[in-house]
Parts: C-alpha cells; structure tokens; sequence
C-alpha cells in the first residue's frame, strides 16, 4: 500500500493530466492503424490511469471516460 498526500490544487492538476493522457489514449485505441498487440498494452495503460482517476472524479465524471470493452469475434 502506498499513500500520497497533495493538497487541493495538485490534485486539480493530477486529475486534468490524467484526462488529458486518457483522451489520448482513446484517440489512439481508435486508430485501426495500430496493431492489437500494442492496442491491449495501451488498454490495460487505460484502465490504470482510470483507476487512480476513479479515486477523487465524481461518479459522473468518471462515467465520461468509461470504455465498453469490445469483445474479440476471432
């Protein structure tokens, strides 16, 4: 376990720089240019930072970056 204590305006600043990398991500994972195997390590990428995002976001905050995993039809 490990803690971590900001004050308010750091975690204003922690949270806009996990959206902003969050939005990137979902930019790429829409990219049919890049390859599966790469799409998954950015996806599990994804689901850590929405993670530690979930911990001070609001419900509805969080429900904006909220993906719905496709499943694969191989």
């Amino acid at each position: 376990m490990f803690g971590y204590l900001v004050n308010f305006k750091e975690m204003k600043e922690m949270e806009y720089l996990l959206k902003r990398e969050m939005e990137e991500l979902l930019l790429d994972l829409d990219n049919s240019r890049i390859d599966g195997l790469i799409k998954r390590a950015m996806e599990e990428r994804y689901q850590l930072l929405l993670g530690i995002y979930k911990r001070t976001a609001t419900k509805a905050e969080v429900s904006k970056y909220t993906r719905i995993l496709k499943k694969s039809t191989n």
